[in-house]
């Protein structure tokens, strides 16, 4: 018990100079740090010195480098694959035509700037609002139709408004908007026959539609001026409908006058016409033989 308690927690510790010599120290029996390895002594800071580097990998390197030789190889026959069958179209007369309008939502092909030449670009382009404008003129058919079917003028006319519509939209462009698009980018004289049919049916049907006629259903069905002086005595808001629907198959009237009128211009002026007989005859004895 004694032997526990033979320091005194209070007296003085002694001083000991850290810069005395006393002799050396030893060193401590448990230390575990080992001695560094020595370094050759040099300026140069491991400038110009060897480095050892694995060159394992290659292998694989020459493995994805001729991968990527075949698969540029298979591109390179793909390409001379389609440039094949592109000229081969072009020597035929095959136009290959990408869609690209609408912008939003490509349909059809349609490039006026690029493909039509510069003195017919103004006729396509008046004929390009004629197509749509039939298409505005028929949807806004259906609005007033509506309009009056909710006032009460019976289901079958909305019908016969979306029938129109339906069968007016792409009828249109199939029948005679993309033949003549197609007659101005190739010049060929043998289908402005067909242009010239359908694009006067066309106009018939425009100048039908302004009169409204009552012959089928009193008319209702268009908004021609008959149908809107009719429904304008019981229902004013209809009847200015079809008054807004007669003014603009008028101006769709008017417009596909003009068009069809320098077409016609041009394909007199141009010999486009002795080019088309010769064309059809040429055609008959090929079908006679």
């Amino acid at each position: 018990m004694a032997g526990r308690y033979d320091s005194n927690p209070f007296a003085e510790e002694e001083e000991v100079n850290p810069f005395s010599n006393h002799g050396s120290v030893a060193p401590a029996k448990n230390s575990r740090l080992s001695p560094l390895p020595p370094e050759r002594a040099g300026f140069n800071y491991g400038i110009g010195e060897t480095v050892d580097i694995p060159i394992d990998g290659s292998g694989d390197l020459k493995k994805r480098e001729r991968e990527l030789q075949a698969k540029e190889a298979e591109l390179r026959k793909r390409e001379e694959v389609v440039k094949r069958k592109e000229d081969a179209a072009a020597r035929a007369g095959i136009v290959l035509e990408e869609k690209n309008w609408p912008p939003f939502f490509p349909l059809i092909h349609h490039d006026i700037a690029n493909e039509i030449p510069i003195h017919l670009q103004r006729v396509q382009y008046v004929a390009f609002i004629t197509w749509l404008g039939i298409i505005a003129c028929l949807f806004w058919n259906i609005i007033a139709v509506t309009t009056a079917w909710i006032k009460g003028e019976g289901v079958k006319i909305w019908f016969l408004a979306v029938i129109y519509f339906i069968a007016g939209a792409p009828g249109s462009y199939v029948l005679w908007y993309r033949p003549l698009y197609r007659v101005f980018r190739s010049e060929s004289a043998l289908k402005y026959g067909w242009f010239f049919m359908f694009y006067l049916f066309h106009i018939g049907f425009c100048i039908f539609a302004a009169v409204a006629p009552p012959i089928i259903f009193k008319g209702k069905s268009l908004t021609g001026i008959l149908a809107a002086i009719d429904v304008l005595s019981d229902h004013a808001l209809v009847g200015i409908f079809y008054f807004i629907g007669f003014g603009m198959f008028c101006l769709e009237s008017v417009l596909s006058i003009w068009v069809i009128q320098q077409v016609y211009m041009y394909f007199r002026g141009s010999g486009k016409a002795a080019e088309m007989r010769r064309e059809g005859a040429r055609h008959v004895v090929r079908s006679a033989i």
